[in-house]
């Protein structure tokens, strides 16, 4: 299962963030988030665990606590905050038909766009 961490302190590297987790369970990867310009944390990071019943007590014993300023927010990857966004305009209901099969003709390659 992977596990979304917000909230980190902004020092903390890849090593603490496993050993954070490891208590509930054997790793599989742990990544703290890096801004590619200026090389530092971005406060958050993502946790793969091998078991999903260890990966659910770590969500548990760790949503909320502090680490430092403010408490982490531990939750299953999948969730999406703000909803997302994702594949909202690959052919929508009123796209024409572009992803029913059939159709085709004039109107066809416009709706791809």
């Amino acid at each position: 299962m992977k596990i979304f961490v917000a909230g980190l302190p902004y020092d903390l590297d890849d090593a603490e963030l496993v050993e954070i987790f490891e208590k509930f369970g054997k790793i599989i990867s742990a990544k703290v988030a890096i801004d590619r310009e200026t090389g530092k944390s971005k406060g958050f990071g993502f946790v793969e665990m091998l078991n999903d019943a260890e990966a659910k007590e770590a969500i548990e014993g760790l949503n909320n606590i502090s680490l430092g300023k403010k408490p982490l927010v531990v939750k299953a990857a999948d969730e999406r905050p703000g909803g997302g966004g994702g594949d909202r305009d690959r052919g929508g209901n009123n796209r024409g038909g572009f992803n029913k099969g059939g159709g085709g003709g004039y109107n066809r390659d416009r709706n791809r766009y």
